[in-house]
């Protein structure tokens, strides 16, 4: 079986569903993927029976032409900003063979997203299925007339076994002793809530007792962070050297403003972390359940964010450690096992 998967950026999460296609359904996978403008600097790994091709190289009649060549059992498209993407998508629709539309976009009404709705019978020129990240997701599909029987769950899956090891590695030490450390992991821009994040920080600073505030990552307000006091920056790493860093954590934070799913969220739910994010965030309908393993705060709501953070502070150890079993258990809802098995059942159904 041959798959062609024609995306935008490709991340650790990626790679994962990636490796269980080949291991588990003896899968070869062909990838053309963004390799200029990236927003993050991640650097993926080589895997047996994998086979990348860098998207600045190929105009769009050659990605045709290697779609030709590689002739593939199926075809996943990372959405439809990549308009060169397209024709190898309509080639192989017109031979029959599954196109399948991956997005993690929710609906919320914009006139744009009106428009892709009336216009949505331009979509099946294209693709033959959706392949959705979650319920709010699903929505979005319905809404773009594609019938259920044609959408399919777990576009998206943590890479759990380094983060289910995680939590196994640090379970007992986390028992006796609960680190009380806040983590943000991911771009220091704007649309990630970050500078909130720092307000109500600052808000809650006489209140605080022994807890830090740590963030990873990079970004445009890399300096802005750096510059405020009783914050921890620290640069970007790779998935290998984050792996060893989330053991000093005690919660993580999302406080974006805008997050169609963010699968940080499905990340460290199962390495085990309390969560709290805000109530954009559409991985919260899958890896968390207010009040169990963490807490939703309305988004750009900076009383609300600095309340939540101050119900972890004032958490007593055992209980900050059932919350960390219960994301654990909740991490466990998508496995990298479960995406893999999603697309291949879009051939069985053929």
């Amino acid at each position: 079986m041959k798959i062609l998967y024609m995306y935008a950026e490709i991340m650790g999460y990626t790679l994962a569903t990636i490796t269980e296609l080949i291991e588990k359904y003896a899968a070869e996978i062909h990838v053309v993927h963004w390799d200029k403008k990236k927003l993050t600097p991640y650097e993926h790994e080589n895997i047996k029976n994998a086979f990348f091709y860098n998207r600045s190289e190929y105009s769009s009649s050659m990605i045709k032409d290697l779609v030709r060549q590689i002739d593939p059992d199926l075809a996943v498209v990372s959405g439809w900003q990549d308009t060169g993407y397209l024709p190898a998508a309509r080639y192989l629709k017109k031979r029959g063979i599954p196109v399948v539309v991956g997005f993690d976009d929710q609906w919320h009404g914009y006139l744009r997203q009106y428009v892709a709705s009336f216009l949505s019978i331009l979509l099946k020129l294209y693709f033959t299925h959706a392949w959705v990240s979650g319920p709010y997701q699903y929505e979005y599909a319905r809404r773009l007339s594609f019938k259920k029987q044609d959408i399919i769950f777990n576009l998206y899956s943590a890479d759990l076994d380094i983060y289910n090891d995680v939590f196994n590695q640090c379970k007992a030490t986390k028992k006796e002793n609960y680190p009380h450390r806040f983590l943000f992991v991911g771009r220091f821009e704007r649309i990630k809530g970050v500078d909130l994040l720092v307000v109500a920080w600052d808000k809650i600073r006489a209140q605080i007792k022994d807890w830090e505030l740590h963030l990873i990552g990079n970004g445009s307000l890399k300096g802005y962070l750096q510059a405020q006091p009783g914050l921890f920056v620290h640069e970007f790493m790779q998935p290998h050297k984050l792996r060893d860093e989330v053991i000093k954590y005690g919660c993580f934070i999302l406080p974006s403003r805008g997050e169609p799913w963010g699968v940080v969220i499905h990340e460290f739910a199962a390495a085990g972390l309390p969560i709290i994010c805000s109530d954009v965030c559409g991985a919260s309908s899958v890896f968390l359940i207010h009040g169990l393993n963490g807490f939703i705060f309305k988004s750009e709501d900076i009383d609300s964010l600095s309340k939540q953070m101050l119900n972890i502070i004032n958490s007593n150890d055992d209980d900050l450690f059932s919350m960390a079993d219960y994301s654990h258990q909740l991490g466990q809802n998508i496995t990298p096992a479960l995406s893999a098995a999603s697309l291949v059942s879009v051939l069985k159904n053929k």
